[in-house]
């Protein structure tokens, strides 16, 4: 019998905020698979679980993912993480893979979810949704993100002054990710439309490594991947 392969969202960082239903979930997997970075060291999401789970208890698979745009070398990494996992699930055990936030949402499980199904279609794949860094930072923040007839958008930043702002121009809330390789041109574009005091930005949200920044004091800062800004208007 082949196990099911089941995409386990953990939440923004504090271990408190797993649902009840993914903790039974991890539990119940003799497997948990996470991604691992090259030098194997914990990620993100291993480490919001650490406090759960010893390394004795469960069959821990650290998976690299490959941090390249060349597409014969994504596909041939990627279908290596794959059979990895396929080699769990064909003995009849279940995979739990671990994400920070959701894992239908900007997640690496995403990926892995098409490419199994596509691979190995036998296999049974299911989701368990989590409280995503979004929703984290609203809490923390104590910003709405949404009331009566506004839009919201979820916006991955990027290098594109035009797009930015127009973006923030048609939307009352914007949650920009991945936002640290581009903040000097958020804080130009928020600065050209008067919006500075309506900007958080925040870093691994809810986490003991949680940082709030102060807007004003950003310029030049080389910011960690996992941080975020809303602009509430």
């Amino acid at each position: 019998m082949i196990g099911t392969l089941y995409g386990v969202g953990v939440g923004p960082g504090d271990p408190e905020l797993i649902t009840v239903k993914a903790f039974r979930k991890l539990k119940e997997s003799p497997v948990i698979a996470y991604p691992k970075k090259l030098k194997g060291s914990k990620s993100y999401a291993h480490k919001i679980i650490d406090v759960y789970f010893s390394p004795e208890e469960k069959d821990m698979l650290g998976l690299v993912f490959p941090m390249t745009k060349d597409p014969d070398i994504l596909k041939r990494k990627w279908t290596e993480t794959v059979e990895q996992v396929w080699e769990k699930l064909k003995d009849g055990k279940d995979v739990a893979f671990v994400t920070e936030g959701d894992p239908l949402l900007y997640s690496t499980f995403i990926h892995m979810m098409k490419m199994m199904k596509s691979s190995h279609p036998e296999v049974s794949i299911s989701t368990i949704p989590g409280i995503s860094s979004i929703n984290g930072a609203a809490s923390r923040l104590g910003i709405p993100l949404a009331d009566g007839d506004d839009h919201v958008a979820i916006i991955p930043a990027r290098d594109d002054y035009e797009t930015m702002k127009k973006v923030i121009e048609e939307n009352d809330c914007v949650v920009f990710i991945k936002v640290a390789k581009v903040i000097d041109l958020m804080l130009t574009v928020l600065r050209d439309l008067d919006l500075l005091d309506k900007a958080s930005v925040v870093t691994k949200v809810t986490s003991q490594e949680e940082i709030i920044w102060n807007i004003n004091e950003l310029d030049g800062v080389e910011l960690e991947y996992l941080t975020l800004m809303v602009v509430r208007k």
